[in-house]
């Protein structure tokens, strides 16, 4: 309200509101015009025209399309005599739902920015583009160049620098982009189908060609190229050096390349077509906007075919080469995987952990153990029936309490991530002058030993060094093995578990035993949310320091009692320590090895790399 309506009743203000709007007459007005705006089909400015032609796929059937879309602009430019041809972009095989690989698009995009251009023309939104965001935002951007440069859609006769263009292009490139989208989900729904019954892609491949149906066969030259790979793989030769031979004897890839790499070896090796197998749907693409592929971690279903067609490779050395590469980046020169497997004593059925070897399963520590057992150790799951001597305290009822719940300064602890394990200071205390540990694990009893490593031994891990303040904790890195302790002991791979232990001492020599049912989680406190569990099994303590930076998550069983009944835990300790006496705890070892089937051992690939060479006419 104004100062001069003040006291004013509403309708004396409104009729004051009226009068004020009644405006004066035109005839005082003098009315500066606006430049017209252009009528894209009269206007005869000089233009500079740049014509944007795509197909969506590189087949030789798409070439007359290709070509009739760029004859068809050519003399469309030609017949309007202010138009200048500035260059025809033109992408082939290539998707519109992504700029990615759109190479000669984003270069017209860049020559509009550097005022090159004042005109695209393309045949319609769906060959512009078939992302609803990247088609309204490219027009935008050059709408908003100084002068504008506008698009011009042949088949929808939309042209967007008209005022009222971008209600229709929006639509129109909405349905472009489902239309894509219709389609990615009709042809997924025809690979499932064809994946169901078993009709699978068969790509080019080294080592077969394909008959009159389609089907794999062996072509015997280029096997000998596939067979000398994998032999040589087995005896011994790294990628790289196999790639080097192979380019030094002239061998052609597929597509006829004669240098290779080590990445193309390492494709050959790891393609389990060559043992007769398929595998299907390995790689799935989630987005079909972007294309990009990704590894399919059980994520979509997947299709497995033994046998589908004849073998170059044995199915035993197939899978043998596959824990050869799965090891190497641990630099593992082993050929076959073994377990040494404690036989008697304190230590019997206990499996040393082989530090950089990757190949092992949940299943081969239960085997490797269990194969010195006459029969697997368990811990009393009910209560025990228990009988006092005459004079001893009954102390059922009573509970020992956990270490963890009391301050555990003096205890040996390991913390245990899925990368490295990390022993604290006690624990090196408890092995006196030993720089280098095994660690054994007893998957029946879910118990983890570590001693000190014998001399030279292939499985020593260094857990400490010298520094000023004396014999201090070395971080283990464990990437080959512990993802594995970590399905055995299933546990949450994304969470840090610590364990308290026990020393065992046999003589001069010392045990050290940590339960894996004691285990609890470790949790950055910046990465703890106190809204939520911190995972399924546990509960995490409630924080009254704020200088801790781990908090520090209990199983919940433990949360209605202080510790386990006295003589649960009695047990338990009489399991561990049954007949212990000191010449028990060193002891021989048995191997358990992982090999399974008809491997070609190191001799008998050398045996056949000599003869494909002589096959091939080259030296050795």
């Amino acid at each position: 309200m104004q100062d001069n309506e003040k006291g004013l009743n509403n309708d004396q203000v409104k009729k004051k509101i009226r009068e004020r709007y009644k405006g004066v007459s035109e005839d005082v007005l003098d009315v500066i015009p606006a430049v017209p705006q252009e009528d894209f089909y009269r206007s005869e400015n000089h233009k500079r025209v740049a014509v944007y032609a795509r197909v969506s796929t590189d087949d030789p059937n798409q070439t007359s399309s290709y070509e009739l879309q760029k004859n068809h602009y050519e003399d469309l430019v030609n017949r309007r005599t202010n138009w200048e041809l500035v260059d025809i972009y033109a992408d082939e095989g290539i998707s519109g739902t992504s700029l990615q690989h759109r190479d000669n698009f984003l270069r017209m995009i860049e020559d509009c920015r550097l005022g090159k251009i004042d005109l695209i023309v393309t045949k319609s939104v769906s060959r512009f583009a078939r992302n609803i965001i990247d088609c309204i935002g490219y027009v935008r951007q050059l709408k908003a160049e100084n002068p504008p440069i506008g698009v011009f859609f042949e088949t929808e006769n939309i042209y967007t620098l008209d005022e009222n263009s971008e209600m229709s292009l929006s639509f129109i490139a909405t349905l472009a982009q489902e239309e894509s989208h219709t389609k990615s989900e009709i042809m997924n729904a025809s690979v499932e189908m064809r994946f169901k019954r078993g009709i699978f892609l068969t790509p080019k491949l080294l080592g077969y060609d394909h008959d009159e149906n389609g089907n794999l066969v062996i072509n015997e030259e280029e096997a000998k190229t596939v067979r000398l790979i994998f032999f040589s793989y087995l005896f011994g030769y790294t990628s790289q050096q196999i790639a080097d031979a192979l380019t030094d004897l002239d061998r052609l890839t597929k597509r006829g390349n004669d240098v290779w790499s080590a990445g193309s070896v390492l494709q050959i090796l790891s393609n389990e077509r060559y043992c007769g197998d398929v595998l299907a749907r390995k790689t799935f693409t989630p987005n079909y906007l972007n294309h990009k592929s990704k590894r399919n971690n059980h994520d979509r279903n997947q299709y497995r075919q033994k046998d589908h067609h004849e073998a170059i490779i044995s199915r035993d050395d197939f899978f043998a080469v596959q824990k050869l590469i799965r090891n190497a980046k641990y630099r593992n020169k082993g050929y076959f995987p073994e377990m040494p497997v404690v036989k008697s004593g304190f230590l019997k059925g206990y499996v040393v952990v082989h530090p950089k070897w990757a190949g092992f399963t949940v299943d081969d520590y239960y085997i490797a153990s269990t194969s010195v057992l006459e029969g697997v150790n368990k811990i009393p799951s009910k209560p025990l029936e228990v009988k006092l001597e005459k004079g001893n305290i009954d102390l059922r009822g009573y509970e020992l309490v956990r270490t963890q719940f009391i301050s555990t300064i003096g205890h040996i602890t390991v913390s245990i991530s899925p990368s490295k394990l990390l022993f604290n200071k006690p624990s090196l205390i408890k092995l006196p002058d030993t720089k280098k540990i095994e660690i054994l694990v007893n998957p029946g009893q879910r118990l983890i030993a570590v001693r000190k490593a014998v001399s030279n031994s292939r499985y020593a891990l260094e857990w400490g060094r010298y520094t000023e303040k004396g014999f201090m904790p070395k971080i283990i890195s464990g990437a080959a093995f512990i993802p594995t302790l970590y399905k055995l002991f299933t546990w949450n791979i994304d969470v840090q578990y610590k364990i308290n232990g026990t020393a065992y001492k046999f003589g001069e020599d010392t045990v050290l035993i940590f339960s894996v049912d004691d285990a609890t989680l470790s949790i950055d406190k910046n990465d703890f949310d106190p809204d939520m569990e911190s995972d399924g099994a546990y509960i995490a303590e409630k924080v009254t320091s704020s200088r801790r930076r781990r908090i520090t998550a209990y199983p919940k069983e433990w949360a209605d009692s202080f510790g386990e009944d006295y003589y649960r835990t009695k047990a338990k300790e009489d399991l561990i320590t049954k007949d212990r006496q000191e010449k028990e705890l060193v002891s021989g070892h048995v191997t358990y090895s992982t090999e399974e089937g008809n491997v070609t051992t190191p001799e008998k690939a050398a045996s056949e790399i000599k003869g494909i060479l002589e096959d091939l006419g080259a030296d050795e």
